[in-house]
């Protein structure tokens, strides 16, 4: 039997091992999928995984806490600076490419400038993502700083450019469903287009308030789905 799982803190629920456990007994893989929970990444931690597991996937907070223990990064992992997939102590990134498929037929041709909600391992595949689709990023943080604006810093001029919005933060994920990143929805308009990398629950208070304004809006199902097709064919050395 193969032992896959995934990693992160706290992992309240997790669409991955649902995803791949049901995978497993739709295909009839002789495969489990489990969930580990860890508050703290460590070398020996890092080590019993590797020893343990034929491949995992990586969540919050550890997308670069775990770099520093692997042997390398493949070239798109070491762009973006993140990684959710590890396979023989190599780390991946496949968030962008779960990002990409999901957000490219949603785009319109007046989609030139984005804001980046956040500042984590999401947002980097997300920035990335974003500037091979010839979209150029601005990232949000509630720490401004070099090149990071703050939400404070949100003007009208700048929601008006910014035709594209995407929430790389954990706000409005269950539990905490009556919160949302703190950005003036009242600029918000049809040209709008709103993503939201939370996906559980399907309706965010953050894609709620964008389909008030009449923007389109898009939750981060099809960008899980993405990402994990492609760690399945990392996993099988399918990736071409």
């Amino acid at each position: 039997m193969y032992h896959y799982g995934i990693i992160g803190f706290p992992l309240l629920h997790s669409f991955s091992a649902r995803y791949f456990n049901e995978k497993f007994t739709r295909e009839h893989i002789d495969a489990e999928y489990s969930l580990y929970s860890v508050k703290e990444l460590t070398k020996e931690r890092m080590d019993e995984l590797a020893n343990t597991l034929d491949g995992f996937n990586v969540t919050l907070p550890h997308k670069q806490a775990v770099i520093p223990y692997l042997d390398r990064l493949d070239d798109t992992a070491k762009a973006i600076g993140a990684v959710n997939v590890v396979y023989k102590r190599v780390g991946y990134n496949t968030d962008c490419l779960g990002f990409m498929d999901s957000v490219k037929p949603l785009l319109r041709t007046y989609d030139r400038h984005a804001l980046v909600l956040g500042t984590g391992g999401a947002s980097k595949a997300v920035v990335y993502g974003l500037r091979q689709l010839g979209i150029t990023p601005t990232l949000v943080s509630r720490t401004p700083r070099e090149e990071i604006i703050g939400y404070a810093d949100l003007t009208e001029e700048i929601m008006q450019r910014n035709t594209v919005i995407v929430n790389c933060t954990p706000l409005g994920m269950l539990p905490d469903i009556d919160t949302c990143p703190d950005i003036p929805y009242q600029w918000i308009t049809a040209r709008h287009l709103l993503y939201d990398c939370v996906y559980n629950p399907e309706l965010t208070l953050f894609l709620q308030k964008g389909k008030e304004q009449g923007a389109t809006i898009h939750n981060g199902m099809e960008m899980l789905t993405g990402q994990a097709k492609a760690a399945w064919k990392i996993w099988n050395d399918e990736m071409e």
